[in-house]
């Protein structure tokens, strides 16, 4: 029901993104300006405590936004300066299994860009279908696998918003990857990079998707990210993914997973990727 009600409203969907945008604006002090967009994905808020606040909104105060239902999402958006550049974080983000359409899950994203922001930084939690990774490590996300059985694009085009069919061979920056590993080197901090396969979610993969999803050259699979970057490639904003692995999802030694585990393990990560980001922003 939730898709069929945005679709109807594809079309006049600058409208409301521009409303939301003027609101944050409204409610921002002094004309602060961000650069860089952040989005923070599952158990990985505590970057944003990092951030020295200028204005820190609550969703239910931007119009349009749909409400965080999702574990570990506290639900803000914190402006302010990180590394001494300014940033929009996303202290939580919306997901398809939460019932959201495409176009809901990714409407913050439309609204960063019309803030004037051009960078976006994606942060998830996966599992690892690669087997040479480890609980815990950083992986900076190459390229993607939309196999979530839907596309926010569907539905008439805003020329306004972004092109009808735009270009997706590199949706992930190759110059803020390089910048990325750069700031991991002097920082010694741990990378590799991947493949990610974005699935709807909300059951974890059987072992036989998870020997597909391998089949394919995927690294990592989780229940976000794509959509977002699908968006911000749309509306041309450069993007850096980092995903923390969480789990090792090897198909012939597979045991249950505990979501409270994955959220620790992305907590107890969390020191590293906020030093990564925190010191690769700066080169942005």
């Amino acid at each position: 029901m939730a898709m069929k009600r945005m679709q109807k409203k594809a079309p006049g969907l600058f409208q409301p993104v521009q409303q939301a945008a003027a609101a944050i604006q409204r409610q921002t002090k002094n004309g602060f300006e961000p650069e860089i967009a952040l989005i923070l994905g599952t158990g990985l808020g505590q970057l944003a405590r990092k951030i020295k606040p200028h204005t820190v909104i609550e969703y239910a105060k931007i119009p349009h936004f749909p409400k965080v239902t999702a574990e570990s999402h506290r639900g803000r958006l914190v402006l302010g300066t990180l590394a001494g550049r300014r940033v929009a974080a996303m202290e939580g983000r919306f997901h398809f299994y939460e019932g959201y359409s495409m176009q809901e899950v990714t409407f913050p994203v439309r609204v960063l860009r019309l803030l004037g922001i051009k960078k976006l930084v994606v942060t998830n939690a996966a599992g690892g279908l690669n087997l040479n990774y480890r609980k815990g490590e950083l992986v900076l996300i190459e390229d993607h696998i939309n196999f979530m059985g839907a596309n926010p694009l569907i539905g008439s085009n805003d020329p306004r918003l972004g092109l009808r069919f735009p270009d997706m061979a590199a949706p992930y920056s190759a110059r803020l990857v390089s910048l990325t590993e750069q700031a991991a080197r002097e920082k010694k901090v741990s990378v590799r990079r991947g493949v990610y396969v974005g699935v709807s979610g909300p059951c974890l993969e059987t072992r036989a998707e998870y020997r597909m999803m391998r089949s394919w050259g995927a690294d990592l699979v989780g229940m976000s990210t794509v959509p977002e970057v699908i968006v911000g490639v749309h509306m041309g904003m450069e993007i850096l993914g980092i995903s923390i692995v969480t789990d090792v999802c090897d198909p012939d030694h597979l045991a249950p997973v505990d979501i409270e585990e994955i959220i620790r393990t992305a907590n107890a990560a969390g020191p590293q990727l906020d030093k990564l980001v925190e010191a690769a922003i700066v080169k942005f």
